[in-house]
């Protein structure tokens, strides 16, 4: 009984600080400003599972939005972005620049913002979007897209669909 007792305290000692959540997903939400010509994106992830992700590719102990975070936690994750998620504007593939990042209200998520400038027509975007697919088979990315005229589109990918096209001529 001792034994028993003994061995589910070390279990809740060692797993009481790790975050959990029982889901793997993450948001994007893409908005294309006339005023400013420029697609702006707004990315969400779970900062444990992000973490991992970079870890995997030998990026360790980043603490990223964390007092502890390492001076190049900024420019490891803005690479993971740029080799998981690509779009293609009017049929053209673009690259973002990275804006910057803030941590959720919950501490449990990044916030990610993104931009392409210099788009003065939007008509189409295609999504590559396998944020932390590689880590997690049940990861899902949800991609809500906002056009001029309040014209929207609506992606749900997960592993095996990785990639849609939305036109919105």
């Amino acid at each position: 009984m001792v034994k028993i007792f003994l061995l589910s305290l070390v279990t809740l000692l060692t797993t009481a600080n790790k975050p959990v959540h029982d889901f793997h997903l993450s948001k994007c939400l893409i908005e294309y400003s006339v005023a400013d010509q420029a697609v702006q994106i707004t990315m969400y992830m779970f900062l444990d599972d992000l973490e991992e992700a970079l870890r995997q590719q030998g990026k360790d102990k980043l603490f990223i939005c964390s007092g502890k975070e390492h001076p190049e936690a900024e420019n490891y994750l803005f690479q993971y972005i740029q080799q998981q998620f690509k779009i293609a504007v009017n049929e053209e593939s673009v690259n973002f620049e990275f804006v910057g990042k803030e941590q959720s209200e919950d501490l449990q998520a990044v916030w990610c913002y993104l931009e392409v400038l210099d788009i003065s027509n939007f008509k189409s975007i295609e999504v590559h979007n396998s944020i932390l697919m590689e880590i997690f088979d049940d990861q899902q990315n949800i991609v809500q897209i906002s056009a001029p005229d309040k014209k929207q589109g609506y992606f749900l990918f997960q592993k095996g669909q990785e990639s849609d096209k939305v036109s919105f001529k």
